[in-house]
């Protein structure tokens, strides 16, 4: 393993190949790992890990999945790590605020979008691909439930390739919150915010761009102006969705689920996306996975073209 990049945290590593490609110049996409210790089920989750990073590569870069193994934050994992993430059903999850007690006590986790974020950008990765933001959930008002990513994107510079934020989410709310929080968001050939699951949440965008390239310039602007992420929402294909009627119905079983059982907090994604998944009969597994892989895709090809930039433009 290579020496950490200076803003990393003490003793953390990059794997060879993706200290190359950053001291070399050449594009890196950020993954994370609470998409493969918690969102997708085992054995599934070992096969879409390799599709996911194939699909970066498709894209033109270098991906790079962050996990903390034993309290060391890895920055590009080998394959032996990636079998420990997707295995280990101990495997924690770690936001931001979990990380220094991760660091302190040797703790295995698998870092979510705002903790994926943070390590990335602090490695000078600038794209991340990820499946859905977390955001506000419903019923925020009584409950304060907001996730973390929304506050680690405000001030974490960086590309973010997402579906949109998870369909169980209050998505309203989440949207008036990042534009609050001064983040940029970006529909990706479209002004239509995505669902996750669905093309079209039934919230619209102020702003889209048309390929890659422009995502890249609106980021590198972004930079040169003040901290904070840029958030590239790409719907699925009308035709590779989940169907709406379905959708709705499993979303309502799911939270009803949720609700019944007591699940709060930080738990509550993964019991919902377990109820969906076998509540469709497998269909939310595979529109997830569908879309994890659009996102990767894509975030390649944007990483690409940011790392193409003239120098004074990537700053």
């Amino acid at each position: 393993m290579h020496p950490p990049a200076p803003d990393l945290p003490p003793g953390a590593v990059l794997s060879p190949e993706v200290a190359d490609a950053l001291g070399s110049g050449r594009p890196v996409v950020a993954l994370e790992s609470t998409l493969l210790a918690h969102g997708l089920p085992r054995p599934d989750n070992r096969a879409a890990a390799d599709d996911v990073e194939a699909a970066v590569r498709a894209g033109g870069a270098v991906p790079a999945t962050i996990a903390v193994l034993d309290g060391v934050p890895h920055v590009g994992l080998t394959a032996g790590q990636v079998d420990r993430v997707c295995a280990d059903p101990d495997v924690a999850k770690l936001g931001v605020r979990d990380l220094p007690v991760a660091a302190a006590l040797g703790i295995s986790g698998a870092t979510t979008v705002s903790s994926t974020a943070l390590l990335a950008a602090a490695a000078g990765i600038g794209v991340f691909a990820t499946g859905g933001l977390g955001g506000v959930h419903r019923q925020a008002v009584d409950t304060f439930d907001e996730s973390a990513d929304l506050t680690a994107l405000s001030r974490t510079s960086l590309v973010v390739v997402c579906a949109g934020v998870k369909s169980i989410l209050d998505v309203p709310a989440t949207l008036e919150r990042l534009e609050s929080l001064s983040v940029t968001v970006l529909g990706y050939r479209t002004t239509t915010f995505p669902g996750f699951y669905v093309a079209d949440s039934g919230s619209t965008l102020d702003w889209s761009v048309d390929d890659a390239a422009q995502a890249a310039a609106v980021f590198a602007a972004r930079r040169g102006l003040a901290p904070g992420a840029v958030v590239v929402a790409n719907p699925l294909p009308a035709d590779e969705q989940l169907d709406p009627g379905l959708h709705d119905r499993v979303i309502a079983g799911a939270l009803a689920a949720a609700e019944d059982a007591g699940v709060r907090g930080k738990d509550v994604t993964p019991f919902v996306l377990d109820h969906l998944h076998r509540a469709s009969e497998g269909a939310t597994l595979a529109v997830n996975v569908r879309l994890v892989l659009r996102n990767a895709e894509l975030a390649g090809r944007i990483a690409a073209e940011l790392a193409a930039l003239p120098a004074a433009a990537r700053r």
